[in-house]
């Protein structure tokens, strides 16, 4: 083989890594969405499930769920696959899934909520808020993904699967329940600074130091923030 052609083989399995790679990326890319679109088809099961007392297929379904949630999001951050529209995907199948919760704890455990109606319905009631705000502020809900959000949603997944599986665990209840009022008071604070929808804001810390929050000083404690 000539120096030539050696070149010329050279390049050739340089563009086919290349093109390799971009196939890859093109395949890989639809995996977090397809996730997310998976957990939102399970949501209508879950329900049946409950509806039809089927406390089994609902536990581990419902694991099955909050696994995916933890997948989908490691997935975009990880390969940098991170889209409005999986964005709004992963939004809209949280807030099915998190409702769908809801009425199976109501459907299972009806002495537990009973009991602890009180900051139940505070943490629902807030968490409504938010979506009617962000409904009325962007024509859309929020997809902000704030990290107390994202810690909120594993502690609530994780005492209610312990609920299930378990029984009643004091600590993860109150830990699921305070971590949920400081995330839905945190996003109700976001959407009343932000004034146009965005995607993945990691929390009002570092939203209050970029320059999106448009807010009068008089009313905007980190105004002076902005640069």
């Amino acid at each position: 083989m000539t120096r030539r052609s050696g070149s010329h083989v050279v390049a050739w399995a340089r563009a086919s890594l290349r093109v390799t790679a971009l196939h890859w990326r093109l395949a890989a890319s639809n995996v977090p969405n397809a996730i997310s679109l998976a957990r939102l088809v399970a949501a209508p099961v879950l329900l049946a499930a409950a509806l039809r007392a089927q406390q089994d297929l609902f536990t581990w379904l419902l694991l099955a769920c909050l696994l995916s949630d933890i997948a989908d999001g490691l997935i975009a951050r990880g390969f940098a696959l991170a889209s409005e529209l999986g964005a709004r995907f992963d939004s809209a199948a949280d807030m099915a899934v998190f409702y769908v919760a809801v009425f199976g704890v109501f459907v299972f455990q009806g002495d537990f909520v009973f009991t602890h109606w009180v900051p139940i319905l505070a943490v629902i009631g807030l968490y409504v808020v938010e979506v009617v705000a962000a409904l009325a502020r962007y024509g859309r809900i929020s997809s902000f993904h704030t990290v107390l959000t994202r810690l909120s949603a594993y502690a609530q997944g994780g005492f209610v699967l312990s609920l299930f599986l378990w029984g009643y665990s004091p600590m993860l209840f109150w830990t699921a329940i305070g971590l949920s009022v400081l995330a839905y008071t945190e996003e109700l604070a976001i959407v009343w600074l932000l004034p146009q929808w965005r995607a993945d804001v990691r929390g009002l810390y570092w939203l209050c130091r970029s320059s999106d929050a448009t807010v009068a000083a008089s009313t905007q404690p980190c105004a002076l923030d902005r640069r």
